[in-house]
């Protein structure tokens, strides 16, 4: 069997789009591979909410995000793509976070081009850094994985300050620099998430990020794939599924001091509605 690397690439290489959702805890990542879904995606966002209770404003350490690297990676036995933030640092931390993650057990991350203190990409007030201090920052990562089926993953942020045109430049500097997956977030209309497929179809694969009240459209896999989106990372909307059932059990039980008759949760049971790994081939059909 391939390791998770290798069976990533294979993934992202197939004609029908990966969906990678993201899961919020260990409960949610046996979820993921129990309903069939082929790769699992881990936030830096909902990990901070998670392990912190913090909003994705730059308080989560690389520490504590290859703590749960580990963690995920064991528990879904699936290939995993992770959040890398900004690298955590220059070029030289990018190459102990590339190997850190490699060695937790990733099969790819994902680095971006904010400035530090980073923010969630759909939050306003974002900043990127020069062009050129992000290319070194790839070349870094590219340079330090052992394993060369390891795939790095090049985020940009310019759409939201500085413009979609430039979004793109960037994204084609990035891919020169070795990216194997590029990552333009917060696209705000289907027309520019087309424009983004476009300039990159035949040259290198991208990725969406579908997050449930964010700035860019919500869509379905099969309206993805037609665009020409090779991944789909539907990052967060376990977590705030998670938060609302949270939410809802103790809104009653501390209205009325008594528990509510709870969804119980068998692990030996498969839903007869799983999602099966043939029917998300399906979607982009």
């Amino acid at each position: 069997m391939a390791n998770h690397t290798t069976r990533l690439r294979e993934l992202l290489a197939a004609p029908e789009i990966l969906v990678a959702p993201g899961a919020y805890d260990g409960t949610g990542a046996r979820l993921v591979r129990e309903l069939g879904f082929r790769a699992i995606y881990l936030s830096g966002f909902q990990t901070s909410a998670s392990v912190l209770g913090q909003p994705d404003v730059g308080y989560l350490t690389s520490t504590q995000m290859e703590a749960r690297v580990a963690m995920f990676a064991e528990v879904s036995g699936l290939p995993l793509i992770a959040d890398a933030d900004t690298g955590y640092g220059n070029p030289l931390n990018v190459r102990r976070t590339v190997r850190a993650y490699e060695r937790a057990g990733a099969a790819a991350l994902h680095i971006e081009d904010q400035t530090f203190p980073k923010r969630c990409g759909h939050m306003l007030g974002r900043h990127v850094v020069a062009r050129d201090e992000m290319v070194q920052k790839i070349r870094a990562a590219v340079d330090a994985r052992r394993d060369p089926d390891f795939v790095i993953i090049a985020r940009t942020d310019a759409r939201t300050t500085l413009g979609l045109d430039e979004a793109i430049d960037r994204g084609m500097a990035y891919h020169e620099a070795g990216a194997d997956l590029l990552f333009i977030e917060s696209p705000e209309t289907e027309e520019e998430m087309r424009r983004i497929c476009d300039a990159f179809r035949g040259v290198v694969p991208v990725l969406s990020n579908q997050i449930e009240g964010g700035r860019t459209p919500q869509l379905a896999a099969r309206e993805l794939a037609e665009m020409g989106y090779a991944l789909a990372i539907f990052s967060l909307g376990a977590g705030f599924a998670a938060a609302a059932g949270m939410r809802d059990y103790l809104r009653g039980l501390a209205d009325t001091g008594r528990a509510r008759p709870a969804i119980t949760f068998d692990p030996s049971h498969r839903p007869r509605g799983h999602l099966s790994a043939h029917r998300i081939r399906r979607w982009s059909h």
